[in-house]
């Protein structure tokens, strides 16, 4: 038989798996036996007719079969994680590699032109402070 936490667990898959079979139970039926088994195989035994053990067996192999949805669901979503996870690792080498070869062309450029590359990190230096120093002032 099976238990209060597996019904629970997989209540919505096996709540569907009952209203497919048995059309007439209603909602209001389903949720006043939610999680009590014993309570749903009575509700169950009424609405249909059927024995208690043909309710039992269907309710076992419901959520034996839930059980393998969700980890179905549970692989795929491991498996779209690792494509994810690849995914970014390419994008944040790529990232690397760009960053690299910028900070390489910049040095170069440094080398090649030390004077201009001093004068324009000294303007840039004065235009920032300016900037800041307005700002400051104006609160």
């Amino acid at each position: 038989m099976i238990t209060r936490q597996e019904l629970e667990g997989q209540w919505n898959q096996v709540k569907g798996r009952i209203q497919e079979r048995w059309g007439e139970v209603t909602e209001d039926e389903l949720q006043q036996a939610r999680g009590d088994t014993n309570q749903l195989v009575g509700v169950l035994q009424q609405r249909t007719g059927e024995t208690r053990r043909e309710i039992e067996d269907f309710l076992e192999e419901a959520v034996a079969e839930s059980g393998g949805t969700m980890e179905q669901m549970t692989e795929s979503a491991r498996h779209y994680a690792e494509q994810a996870s690849a995914a970014m690792q390419q994008q944040y080498d790529a990232m690397a590699a760009n960053v690299r070869d910028g900070y390489m062309q910049a040095e170069n450029a440094v080398r090649k032109n030390p004077i201009e590359s001093v004068a324009v990190a000294f303007g840039a230096g004065i235009i920032t402070g300016v900037v800041v120093g307005l700002a400051l002032k104006s609160r």
